[in-house]
């Protein structure tokens, strides 16, 4: 029973819906992937109308749900289902379907320590704003576990913030999408955002920089984003202009691995306090074409120096290869931090 409203209009039986002809929208609000994908793709398939806020179907479903939409002259909405009351599934599709765009980044602070929840919003964003097939799997991703408070103290002494970050970007017709914890500068607009706050950051060739902040979870932005993608629905529904859903993909981009992209790097280093050591370690990142932005020697304790350095743009490989050269050095006590740094 649901206080409130007519036992004659509740049903727990999916058939008595699907088979009603009266009922032209569907709001599935179920979550997980099944049986709500069934539920969506059988709705679409005899032409109902569907608005839902389920990110772990459209992440991996997406496409094919798009596609049997626009097959069959049918809605699908789902700006609920990334970054709650933010509207920006809509801009991706219309308002900046103009711009060639290149980069999105989503700043998340909720409690998503695995970057799962980041990494279904990146990937529905990264197909919509690519035209291009990217699921779910497709994503890397890492968690914010092995952040310490020695990160967060000294990120702070160079500038920076540290953020659990989703980025997609097309390089050379080639996606990059990953989630994992980056050090953003101070001055960024994403380096303010914080509690139940999300952002989006977008960057295109013609509109250049813009972002997207607001509530991004909760029931109450969760519901205005629903309302909002209903009376869409219900406003083409009485025009007789449903099926335009704006998201299919079309381009056929492989998603890079992770080790062909590229990416600045935080790396902290507890090394033999001996004349020498930093220059042998520096000498070492860049004999494996890994330059170093910034560095710093912090004070030695028990014959121990602890080395915070900044690497200027490298591409993954080779850093692993520099990282796994500088682990066997005999000056290496241990590395006790490696952490993304945002921009180029």
């Amino acid at each position: 029973e649901r206080p409130g409203i007519p036992k004659e209009v509740l049903t727990d039986n999916w058939k008595e819906i699907l088979e009603d002809d009266e009922i032209q929208l569907v709001i599935e609000l179920m979550g997980g992937v099944e049986p709500a994908r069934t539920y969506i793709v059988e709705a679409l398939e005899i032409g109902k109308q569907v608005v839902t806020a389920n990110k772990d179907v459209l992440a991996e479903y997406g496409q094919e749900i798009l596609t049997l939409a626009e097959n069959n002259g049918c809605d699908i909405q789902f700006e609920a289902a990334v970054a709650g009351a933010i509207p920006i599934i809509r801009p991706l599709k219309q308002s900046l379907a103009g711009s060639m765009l290149t980069e999105i980044a989503e700043a998340d602070p909720t409690a998503d320590v695995e970057g799962y929840d980041a990494g279904r919003k990146i990937a529905i964003m990264s197909s919509l704003a690519f035209n291009s097939k990217v699921t779910f799997k497709d994503v890397y991703m890492e968690g914010i576990t092995k952040i310490t408070s020695d990160d967060i103290r000294y990120a702070k002494e160079f500038g920076y913030v540290i953020k659990l970050l989703g980025v997609t970007k097309l390089v050379n017709n080639e996606i990059e999408v990953k989630v994992h914890p980056m050090l953003i500068p101070e001055q960024h607009p994403l380096a303010t955002v914080r509690d139940s706050f999300n952002a989006v950051f977008v960057h295109g060739e013609a509109c250049d920089d813009a972002m997207f902040m607001g509530r991004g979870a909760g029931k109450m932005p969760t519901a205005s984003a629903v309302m909002g993608d209903i009376i869409i629905v219900m406003r083409n529904i009485v025009h007789d202009n449903c099926g335009w859903n704006g998201g299919v993909a079309y381009k056929n981009y492989p998603v890079k691995p992770i080790e062909e992209t590229r990416s600045r790097y935080f790396l902290r280093l507890q090394v033999a306090n001996k004349p020498g050591a930093l220059a042998n370690i520096a000498g070492v990142l860049g004999n494996n074409d890994v330059s170093i932005a910034q560095v710093v020697q912090k004070r030695a304790r028990d014959g121990v120096a602890e080395l915070v350095v900044i690497t200027d743009s490298v591409l993954e490989r080779h850093f692993n290869d520099a990282l796994m050269i500088v682990k066997g050095m005999s000056v290496l006590r241990e590395v006790s931090g490696i952490i993304r740094v945002y921009g180029d």
